[in-house]
C-alpha cells in the first residue's frame, strides 16, 4: 500500500485549483461589457469607413477633422492592414469575444485557470498591438484617429483589470503586496497608462494644439 506524501497532496491540490471554475464579480463583468462594446463600436465604424474608402478613394471619413486628427490617413496606411486585412476586422472578433465573456459572467458562469490565462494572453496581445499602432500613428503616419483612440483606451482598461483579476485569484504568481495593490488600486494603472499616451499625443503635436 503506497503512502501519501506531502508532495502528492500538493500536486493534487494544484490540479484541483487548476480545474476549479472561478467567476468574476458583477462589476468586473460590466467593465468587460463596456470595454468590449466600446472596442466593437470603434472597430465597426472603422471597418465601414474602410470599405467606403476602398470603393471611393476620394471618400473622407467623418472623423477626419484636421491635418492631425485624420482617420483617412490612418486607414490608407500600410500599418492599417498589419496582417494582410484591415486591422478593425480583427477587433470585430476580439471585442466580440470580450462581450461574450462579460455576458457569461453576468450569468454566473465560472471558468478554469487555463481559460483566464488564455483570456489574459489575448489582452496582452491586444495591448501590445495597440502600443505598436500608437507608435506608428504618432511617429510614422503622423496622424491620429479618434475611433482608434477609443479602441486603445478600451483595450488598456481591459488588459489591466483582467491581469488584476488573475493576480488576485492566484492564477498569476505574485507577492502578497502586489495582490493587495491590485485589490485596492487597480484603477491607478490604466489611468497612468492612458495618461502617458495622452501626454505623448499632446507633446507630439504641441505646436498644432497651441496655435
Amino acid at each position: 500500500m503506497s503512502k501519501t506524501t506531502v508532495r502528492d497532496v500538493s500536486i493534487e491540490r494544484e490540479r484541483a485549483d487548476a480545474s476549479r471554475g472561478v467567476g468574476g464579480s458583477r462589476a468586473f463583468a460590466v467593465l468587460l461589457l463596456i470595454t468590449g462594446a466600446a472596442g466593437l463600436l470603434a472597430s465597426w465604424v472603422i471597418t465601414i469607413d474602410k470599405f467606403k474608402l476602398l470603393e471611393d478613394p476620394g471618400f473622407t471619413p467623418g472623423c477626419s477633422l484636421n491635418p492631425v486628427v485624420s482617420c483617412g490617413n490612418i486607414m490608407k496606411s500600410e500599418q492599417a492592414s498589419a496582417f494582410g486585412f484591415p486591422n478593425p476586422m480583427l477587433g470585430l472578433v476580439a471585442y466580440g469575444i470580450v462581450i461574450c465573456v462579460g455576458m457569461s459572467l453576468l450569468a454566473r458562469a465560472t471558468f478554469p485557470r487555463w481559460y483566464w490565462l488564455t483570456f489574459n494572453a489575448g489582452t496582452v496581445f491586444g495591448v501590445g498591438f495597440c502600443t505598436w499602432l500608437q507608435y506608428q500613428s504618432l511617429y510614422n503616419i503622423n496622424s491620429l484617429c479618434l475611433w482608434c483612440s477609443l479602441a486603445w483606451v478600451a483595450t488598456i482598461v481591459m488588459f489591466w483589470y483582467v491581469t488584476s483579476f488573475n493576480v488576485r485569484q492566484g492564477f498569476l504568481p505574485a507577492p502578497n503586496w502586489l495582490k493587495g495593490f491590485f485589490g485596492e488600486f487597480t484603477w491607478v494603472l490604466p489611468v497612468m497608462h492612458v495618461g502617458i499616451i495622452g501626454m505623448l499625443i499632446l507633446t507630439r503635436w504641441w505646436d498644432f494644439w497651441t496655435s
